[in-house]
């Protein structure tokens, strides 16, 4: 199939873009690199550099490439940010993602697989949590996350398009070949890799009283080869006319703390950590309840274990100690 992967230079977007072509998919990636890097791009894709709401660009590439599908991975997606700036994150995650969907269907594209979040559940009122939960996002991203669902599923209604949006909790690891390199970087386990690393003199660990075992926020870590394995999947489950939300986490929650603890002892090296104050709008726990994913995608997750979600991480900082370099 000829796949358009928009955001295929960032992070999940070039891991995706490099098992969608191990599995003989035809690539071309979208990106206008704001905030992703050429260089992360899979060698056998092609690549455009533009903006996905440029709709000569983009529906050059859809006719160019004869696309068939498109995996969009290409939004903000900083819960803090967008508290700080909500009309940039309207415009690019909302605007942006229309035109889009616009541009696609004037080129006959009715093919759509969406990385979407949990932030949609805000604090949960029961873990695992389940797709049937309420949708109640605490934060902009989130609601401009819950407004492209809603906007794919009045769309398989009146045009028939097919979507699946994946509603991934926390990526994490590497490929062999490609990792986690964000400027300013805001996830833990990169971050503390980065402590391990001497890069950054401490961990800053964001409330200490919640009602878990530690008193440290839980969170479901998913293997970021797992989030790639099951978009390929979802693309070549798509039904025209159908729109359809799966959760993709290990169902397995660990503490901040015990991310410290576990990358502590993957490095090898001293970890300080530092107690800092709660941020707004992060709920104590988001674990997944991912069986309709297992059941309807086929989909279980190959690196289910913590350690060996960090230990991937961990070997691709230190082969790219600069990431993907300036």
């Amino acid at each position: 199939m000829n796949v358009l992967v928009t955001g295929g230079a960032g992070y999940v977007g070039s891991i995706t873009s490099e098992a969608l072509l191990a599995r003989g998919h035809r690539v071309v990636v979208v990106d206008d690199l704001r905030t992703g890097h050429r260089d992360a791009v899979p060698e056998g894709a092609a690549f455009v550099l533009a903006d996905v709401a440029d709709a000569e660009l983009v529906g050059y590439a859809l006719e160019e490439h004869r696309v068939e599908a498109i995996l969009h991975f290409a939004a903000s997606s900083l819960v803090g940010e967008s508290m700080a700036a909500p009309l940039d994150y309207f415009d690019n995650n909302v605007s942006g993602a229309l035109r889009l969907w616009r541009t696609a269907l004037r080129h006959g594209v009715r093919r759509v697989v969406v990385s979407s979040t949990a932030a949609l559940y805000g604090t949960p009122d029961e873990v695992p949590i389940p797709e049937t939960a309420r949708l109640a996002p605490e934060s902009v991203y989130g609601e401009t996350k819950l407004q492209l669902e809603r906007a794919l599923q009045w769309l398989a209604t009146t045009a028939g398009v097919g979507s699946v949006a994946l509603r991934y909790f926390n990526a994490a690891g590497a490929s062999p070949t490609r990792g986690e390199d964000h400027r300013p970087e805001t996830h833990l386990i990169p971050i503390v890799l980065e402590a391990a690393a001497g890069r950054r003199p401490k961990v800053a660990v964001f409330g200490d009283d919640y009602p878990t075992p530690d008193g440290t926020a839980v969170r479901d870590y998913v293997h970021v080869e797992d989030l790639a394995a099951a978009h390929v999947r979802a693309l070549e489950i798509l039904e025209p006319g159908v729109a359809r939300a799966f959760n993709l986490g290990n169902g397995q929650g660990y503490s901040v703390r015990q991310v410290i603890d576990v990358a502590r002892e993957v490095t090898g090296r001293d970890i300080v950590a530092e107690t800092s104050p709660r941020r707004a709008g992060d709920p104590p726990v988001l674990v997944a309840d991912a069986a309709a994913a297992r059941r309807d995608l086929d989909w279980t997750p190959r690196h289910p274990d913590l350690r060996d979600i960090v230990a991937t991480a961990w070997d691709w900082h230190r082969a790219n100690p600069e990431g993907y370099g300036a």
